[in-house]
């Protein structure tokens, strides 16, 4: 490879500096994301946060309807991919890959969502950000009748959540499961294997 034909680097071999200052900024920004893992309730505390803030801003300035609907159409694809196991049911033949347990002595096997908490979280509140971003721009704020788009949300997300609550009617799973199931022992019930 000749000198500078990787990212970041100048004709001399040696990083520039805009490079070097982006490579900083993400390994901050990264570092933070790391340190903040653990802390589920506190991160969605300020997802939440976010969120009231942005829309007492839209409520503030009576706009940005087209913005906050294509937030809310953003989170609704999100949640359902979070509630999404990683391996379709309906796509696999009997035989091919691991499968959800079905019958109560059956094996356990942890839910594996397609869309993770924290990946979940993480694109929420990017959405959200950017969201607010936008209302400081007066071109995102196309003039709409905005009724029309909270009934056709609501619409939407009800005819998503019926096929998704079918979904995982006809395939048998719960997208929230607590871990394995613990039994007590035989001296602590007196029978034998109780739950």
């Amino acid at each position: 490879m000749s000198e500078g034909d990787s990212v970041g680097e100048s004709i001399h071999g040696k990083p520039s500096t805009i490079g070097s200052f982006f490579t900083r900024v993400g390994q901050i920004y990264q570092s933070w994301l790391d340190r903040s893992t653990p802390f589920s309730i506190g991160r969605w505390g300020v997802t939440l946060s976010l969120t009231a803030i942005y829309m007492i801003r839209v409520y503030i300035l009576q706009g940005w309807y087209i913005v906050t609907y294509a937030l809310g159409i953003y989170h609704l694809n999100l949640f359902i991919a979070f509630l999404s196991p990683k391996v379709d049911p309906s796509m696999l033949d009997e035989d091919e890959g691991p499968a959800l347990p079905t019958k109560q002595n059956e094996e356990f096997r942890p839910f594996i969502r397609r869309l993770p908490e924290f990946k979940f979280w993480h694109s929420a509140t990017k959405g959200i950000v950017i969201a607010m971003i936008c209302t400081f721009f007066e071109a995102f704020n196309v003039p709409v009748f905005w009724p029309i788009l909270v009934m056709y949300f609501i619409m939407l997300f009800c005819i998503t959540m019926k096929r998704q609550i079918k979904h995982m009617v006809k395939y048998r799973y719960l997208p929230f499961t607590h871990g394995k199931r613990t039994y007590r022992s035989k001296e602590e019930t007196g029978k034998p294997f109780a739950s």
